[in-house]
């Protein structure tokens, strides 16, 4: 069976090529070269694999695995081998999520050109889908991977062995039922458009038939004033709801007839239920929503811990890879830890261990190659500086050379600031966090002084006579400029014209949160590690709170994290830490939080603190909340679950038994968790109906996370899914969860059904 989206597909002459299969080779490092063949399938969504032509194939990719294709030069490891094959001939395909990069290298330069411009096209195609072309791109997958003979039909042990892969538990006779009620060739085989209808008869939702029904007067349509009704009374859309059903009919409903009626058929709102406008994550908190002109202080900033490395702390690989990835996922504060290297050039790794090192120019390109693509918002570069002087000169250079008008070198206006600017100031700006000789008062002070000096020498060259006046009037020069100019001989550990860089960044050590008001400026900022922040929680949590609210703070990873994972980021968010930084190369619960709350605000890095967390005289304590919070309850029906996959798809008979379970994360009091019972040997529609209840006191922190997990009575369950989301930008009513995989890959069609209702106060407890 072809694609099902092969009609919109314009086959193009490097698509047919790429069909035809192609040998190259396959690089996985400097020693591991090895020749491989290469074909795109027939359906032109998946590549496979074999040691030759002919040979036993295998799956490699999906073209909806890849993010996009780069050329040879901008790989590292290709770059590495450029002695060996010309870089003309290699290519990289980069997929989501944290999937190693794929290089290769072709035969010749025409055949890297015929697959990165076929590879290009299709991932553009897959990119484009709409979201029945995507249901349509997974039913041909799983029709491939179920004809097993590969002859383009199916025949009822085919589909018997597809509905195990497919976490379908049947009795015989009613899947033999459905199969002979789709075979309208009676062929005894399904093709095409008849295992599509095999496929309907077995999604049939009768959940979503009932709701369609409490609002239909007729069983068969929703009228206009129904589906008014219906978003009002259960979408909590209000006022909006009769503008609103229009947009949506007009987008939903299938048939042209019931567009021009304002009408919606069952059809129509299934799928507004599984779109974007059904989805539990609101579609206003998608793009940039929030106020962007308030300070730098006032945001939490998506933040990366060690950002160079894509792997463990003693022995993993740096990498300008890791710098790409932490950039394109919205990351906004990224960490270089630079040593002294060879040839006068720094070096960048985790120091005093055995981690490689790849040079500090390299990535400084990459920041300013990828710095912007996802967000525009400002970029903050967090330097380690372990450098002698001479190579504190070169880190210099290189930042002033490559970043140019990117980098952010002096005040914005060249005045004295009296509070950190804002996200909006600060577009396309790249910033330098790091140690500085002095304030940046002394700073303009010396520019000042500078900028008399050039004055005074422009002056005397026009008017001689004037000489001798501005010899003898030496206090024009402040002694404290007198004294840099000294100390610039004798050569202070720190070099002055990287120091000069820093601007509003400036690290400073912390002592006490007094300390810090009585000696600290609004622009130095601390950095904390995990356990000392957790500690003054505790001892001094409004403390924290006040200070996080004038002065920025950096949280990170403890030392003892050699595995490179991660802590829960919502015990510093509570206190208004801006950036919490991550392993991000890891992947788990703590990430899961930390993707899913930045996925809003347009992903763009920075998200507006509550504001009772951007006062300054704020009496906040989140171990101890106190009014005027407005405390709300949270009811969830966990209705029903929809193609949910199997954690491991190498046991065709195994069937998974699937809970879901809602986490919230907040202040401690309001994190909690409950979970539904299991339902036996149905992952494709199982049904839970079941409700949980949550009393929260601080909604504006809290996080909620929907886990679908494979009940397993021996061990720990398995993972099959999760979608994380903030509490401020959950919709109300009937929605749709679109599971992510462990990666935070889509695992589309994967999704839970439920209803989502919350009512402001707490409820009583029953007694």
């Amino acid at each position: 069976m072809a694609s099902l989206n092969q009609g919109r597909l314009l086959i193009n002459q490097e698509v047919l090529l790429m069909q035809k299969g192609m040998v190259m080779r396959k690089v996985r490092s400097k020693s591991w070269k090895k020749l491989r063949y290469f074909r795109l399938q027939d359906d032109g969504m998946t590549v496979w694999h074999a040691r030759q032509a002919g040979g036993n194939a295998k799956p490699s990719f999906s073209i909806s695995d890849v993010e996009t294709v780069r050329e040879g030069h901008e790989s590292e490891l290709l770059r590495s081998l450029a002695e060996e094959f010309p870089l003309e001939q290699g290519f990289t395909i980069v997929f989501h999520g944290r999937r190693s990069n794929l290089d290769l290298v072709a035969s010749s330069v025409e055949e890297a050109q015929i697959w990165m411009r076929g590879l290009q096209h299709l991932v553009d195609f897959v990119t484009s889908m709409d979201q029945k072309e995507r249901l349509d791109q997974w039913l041909s997958d799983w029709f491939q991977r179920g004809d097993k003979n590969q002859d383009g039909r199916m025949s009822f042990p085919e589909v018997q062995r597809l509905l195990r892969l497919m976490n379908v538990e049947m009795d015989q006779d009613y899947a033999l039922h459905l199969f002979q009620a789709a075979d309208e060739s009676q062929s005894g085989t399904l093709e095409g458009e008849e295992f599509v209808e095999f496929y309907k008869a077995l999604t049939k939702r009768p959940e979503v038939l009932e709701v369609f029904e409490n609002f239909s007067a007729d069983g068969q349509k929703l009228t206009l004033l129904e589906f008014v009704d219906f978003l009002r009374e259960e979408q909590n859309e209000g006022e909006r709801a009769s503008d609103l059903a229009l947009e949506l009919i007009d987008r939903y409903e299938p048939s042209e007839s019931g567009k021009v009626r304002h009408v919606l058929s069952l059809d129509g709102f299934l799928s507004y239920l599984c779109s974007k406008d059904g989805d539990i994550f609101n579609p206003t908190c998608l793009p940039v929503y929030q106020d962007m002109t308030q300070p730098l202080s006032h945001y939490y900033i998506n933040s990366s811990h060690n950002t160079y490395l894509v792997g463990d702390q003693i022995c993993g690989q740096s990498s300008v890879e890791g710098y790409i990835r932490a950039l394109k996922r919205g990351c906004r504060c990224v960490e270089v830890d630079i040593w002294d290297g060879p040839g006068g050039e720094p070096v960048v790794y985790h120091g005093h261990t055995l981690t490689s090192r790849i040079p500090f120019k390299d990535v400084v390109v990459t920041v300013a190659q990828y710095a912007f693509q996802t967000s525009d918002y400002p970029v903050i570069l967090s330097l380690e500086n372990h450098c002698s002087w001479e190579q504190q000169q070169v880190i210099a250079q290189h930042l002033t050379e490559i970043l140019g008008e990117q980098l952010l070198s002096t005040t914005l206006d060249g005045l004295l600031p009296t509070q950190l600017p804002s996200p909006e100031e600060l577009r396309g700006k790249i910033l330098v966090k790091g140690k500085k000789l002095q304030t940046l008062e002394e700073d303009l002070e010396e520019e000042e002084v500078e900028m008399l000096e050039s004055e005074l020498e422009g002056q005397q060259e026009a008017e001689p006579e004037l000489e001798a006046q501005f010899e003898s009037e030496p206090q024009e020069l402040s002694p404290r400029s007198k004294d840099k100019k000294k100390d610039k001989k004798s050569k202070p550990v720190l070099c002055p014209t990287l120091s000069a860089l820093v601007v509003y960044l400036k690290s400073v050590s912390f002592h006490s949160f007094a300390h810090s008001r009585e000696h600290y400026r609004f622009y130095e900022t601390s950095s904390f590690s995990e356990t000392k922040a957790k500690s003054l929680i505790k001892e001094a949590g409004n403390e924290f709170v006040q200070h996080n609210a004038w002065q920025l703070s950096r949280v990170y990873p403890s030392g003892l994290r050699t595995d490179s994972s991660n802590y829960n980021p919502q015990e510093l968010w509570n206190v208004g830490c801006q950036m919490v930084a991550m392993n991000v190369q890891t992947a788990g619960l703590e990430m899961d939080i930390y993707d899913g709350f930045f996925r809003q605000n347009g992903g763009c890095g920075y998200v507006l603190k509550p504001d009772f967390l951007r006062d300054a005289q704020s009496s906040f304590h989140p171990e101890r909340p106190v009014s005027p919070f407005k405390a709300q309850t949270l009811l969830i029906q966990v209705i029903s679950g929809q193609q949910l996959p199997k954690e491991d798809m190498t046991k065709e008979r195994s069937i998974v038994d699937p809970l879901v379970r809602v986490e919230i994360f907040g202040i401690r009091p309001d994190t909690t968790r409950q979970e539904t019972s299991y339902v036996e040997n149905n992952g494709f529609n199982p049904y839970w109906g079941q409700t949980l209840c949550f009393r929260v006191l601080v909604p504006e922190l809290a996080l909620l996370r929907f886990v679908v997990q494979d009940y397993n009575w021996k061990t720990r369950n398995d993972f099959i899914g999760q979608y994380t989301l903030p509490w401020t930008c959950m919709q109300q009513g009937y929605r749709h969860i679109h599971l992510l995989s462990k990666d935070g890959t889509s695992l589309h069609p994967a999704s839970i059904f439920v209803h989502i209702c919350t009512q402001e106060g707490l409820e009583e407890d029953e007694s």
